[in-house]
């Protein structure tokens, strides 16, 4: 697929399903998951211009910054930590209306007032992160929740 990306429009559920078409066509083919992953933030930034959209992966026993779009990031977060070592740990997807009320929240920016993270699997273990940040209170729900554990799934390890 070329390396061009439809904007979609209409509603949230709308964007996604198209969104997700796209992503799904420009990651075929591609066996590079640094690549893909990069795409794959990009992607979701550019539809759905997000605060912040990237990945951690799981290396030697902590999450470590991987591909994303958006400002400058921590770099490494440790295991039960945060939202994203929170998820992690559970291996459950976490909505987060108001990062300020999560117990331990990591602040890489002041400016995320929400945020959902997605686990990673491989073969059954967790294996990274999707962490995307809103600079909107309450900016996340069951939509992107459902979405983004697809995309997800279509990442290949």
């Amino acid at each position: 697929m070329a390396e061009d990306l439809q904007i979609a429009t209409g509603t949230k559920e709308d964007q996604y399903r198209l969104l997700s078409k796209q992503i799904e066509a420009l990651i075929s083919g591609e066996k590079d998951t640094v690549a893909n992953l990069a795409n794959i933030a990009a992607a979701l930034k550019e539809q759905f211009n997000f605060w912040w959209v990237g990945f951690y992966l799981v290396k030697n026993e902590e999450l470590v910054l991987g591909p994303f779009q958006g400002p400058v990031a921590c770099t490494r977060i440790g295991y039960g930590k945060g939202v994203c070592g929170s998820a992690w740990k559970t291996g459950e997807t976490l909505i987060v209306p108001d990062v300020d009320a999560f117990p331990g929240h990591i602040a890489c920016s002041s400016l995320s007032k929400s945020e959902i993270v997605v686990p990673l699997f491989h073969e059954g273990h967790c294996i990274g992160v999707l962490d995307v940040d809103s600079e909107h209170p309450d900016h996340f729900d069951n939509v992107d929740k459902k979405y983004l554990e697809a995309i997800c799934r279509l990442i290949a390890f």
